[in-house]
């Protein structure tokens, strides 16, 4: 493969599986020796994760850069864009915090902020033999093209050859796909080399007059079709993805007689959704997201996981009635685990200056805690002890704790008062030989005696495996010489240009 090659993943839809995708392109080249980096210009999610040098990236990449046997860094996501609302986000420029942004006045900061991102893709194109991009929303949104910055307008200002993505499970795919490419100009269309298609259940044979139909009404291969693998579910991008009241992930049977029950509040702003699941890799462990009180009755552990609007999911958990539930179930001796913004609102008191309301609020007063809120992001990938065993984690978070009557739990950090407890660092439940000593005091405090901890999940081991597995998927599944051969070469100069009107596209 020559070097310095890329290659666009962008998708018809978002969650088509456009990070899944470049997950496995990346794992597969790195298993072949080829260095190689992933790429994702602007990145939308309160999914995140600080990196060895210090910055904030969408945490989708941190899971690409492990499955390229990288370090993060803050040049494989240069722009975060973390909503605090339906209508305005945090601006996070190479793992800084940067502003806020309404999505419209967003598009004033475009020009600059897309000099950012072609200078890091060009580092990374500099350094690496292939770098796999991917794509953000869907390149067929012909109203944001002007100031695009992940799409096409990035596929345009580096070049980059382009694969559409499509996930069939939704219905209508191969219609996605015609579509995506007869909006676009002919300088846009240009580029795109081909299509995948994405969660596909059943006997291809039956999907094959279609994608030869594709072909001929837009000139391009389909490279190949994923099939569906409900094995994969780690390191989602957004939580929303996650079913409510569904469990969590695969859970094997509990290695005891029990099973130890875990409701995570999805609250409307839920950021780095990811803590939980650590837990739901645990045998025994039924992890499941609640967003109603009802779900907490048969609940033995609840979980307050971060949040990117603290104060406003604080009055949502009053509003929906689950802050009596959970004050309820702890009351009754029931555990409690806050993290990051769940653990701030475990405390008595919550003051604010301007970061997301000016004023004071009443927390949940299950911790003896106050916090105030700074400017400042505080990001910090910390190491420590706790509950006896040596831990790591990082931290993304304007609260700050002020004032503390409780025992820490890392150290000085963290509330400890036995049964609600609370941290503000992510990542803490990564840490195997921590997880279990937690989850036999849980289970103790739970009365679940017959629940028993297995002495050997890895948790870095089964997000390996799930990334052997993406790999495994794109080297049996995809036609790799001719997607190598279009990282190298580029889309054919020779792809027709599709009409818009699919009488149009048969003259």
């Amino acid at each position: 493969m020559n070097p310095h090659g890329a290659l666009l993943v962008a998708g018809t839809t978002s969650d088509a599986g456009k990070s899944a995708l470049v997950a496995g392109l990346c794992r597969s080249l790195y298993r072949r020796g080829i260095p190689v980096a992933p790429f994702k210009a602007q990145n939308m999610s309160n999914n995140s994760m600080v990196t060895p040098d210090g910055g904030e990236i969408g945490r989708a990449q941190a899971m690409q850069a492990h499955a390229c046997g990288l370090e993060p860094s803050v040049d494989l996501n240069p722009v975060l864009l973390k909503p605090g609302s339906d209508r305005t986000s945090q601006v996070v420029v190479r793992g800084r915090a940067d502003g806020h942004v309404s999505a419209l006045s967003y598009r004033t900061r475009t020009a600059a902020l897309r000099e950012v991102v072609v200078d890091s893709l060009t580092r990374l194109r500099s350094r690496y033999d292939v770098v796999v991009c991917e794509g953000a929303g869907s390149p067929a949104e012909i109203n944001l093209r002007a100031t695009d910055l992940a799409n096409m307008g990035l596929a345009e200002a580096a070049d980059l050859p382009v694969v559409v993505v499509g996930d069939i499970d939704r219905g209508g795919v191969l219609a996605h796909l015609f579509g995506t490419v007869a909006v676009l100009s002919p300088a846009d269309q240009a580029r795109i080399a081909g299509f995948v298609i994405n969660k596909f259940r059943g006997d291809p044979a039956l999907l094959a007059p279609g994608l030869d139909r594709l072909r001929d009404l837009t000139g391009r291969p389909t490279f190949g079709v994923v099939p569906w693998s409900d094995r994969l579910w780690l390191d989602a991008e957004d939580s929303l993805s996650a079913v409510a009241d569904g469990v969590l992930g695969r859970p094997a049977p509990p290695r005891g007689e029990q099973w130890l029950r875990v409701a995570v509040v999805r609250l409307p702003r839920i950021s780095n959704a990811t803590d939980a699941e650590a837990l739901a890799c645990e045998p025994g462990v039924a992890v499941r997201y609640v967003t109603e009180p009802s779900r907490l009755l048969d609940a033995d552990v609840v979980l307050l996981p971060g949040s990117k609007a603290t104060v406003s999911d604080l009055a949502w958990l009053r509003a929906s009635g689950l802050a009596d539930g959970i004050a309820a179930h702890a009351a009754a001796g029931g555990p409690v685990v806050g993290i990051c913004g769940g653990y701030q609102m475990l405390g008595r008191r919550i003051s604010d200056s301007g970061v997301e309301f000016s004023g004071e609020v009443d927390g949940l007063g299950l911790l003896d805690l106050e916090i105030v809120f700074d400017a400042e992001k505080h990001l910090g990938t910390p190491t420590g002890t706790a509950l006896g065993e040596p831990v790591t984690g990082y931290e993304i978070h304007h609260g700050r704790v002020v004032r503390s009557g409780d025992p820490g739990l890392v150290g000085s950090e963290g509330s400890d008062r036995g049964h609600v407890l609370g941290t503000h660092w992510h990542g803490l439940l990564e840490n195997d030989s921590f997880r279990r000593v937690l989850l036999r005091r849980l289970a103790a405090l739970s009365g679940r005696t017959g629940f028993e901890v297995a002495p050997d999940t890895s948790f870095a081991a089964e997000r390996t495996a799930q990334l052997d597995l993406l790999a495994d998927l794109v080297d049996t599944h995809l036609d790799m010489p001719s997607l190598e051969h279009v990282i190298s070469h580029g889309a054919s100069p020779e792809l027709p240009v599709v009409a818009s009107g699919l009488a149009e596209s048969r003259r």
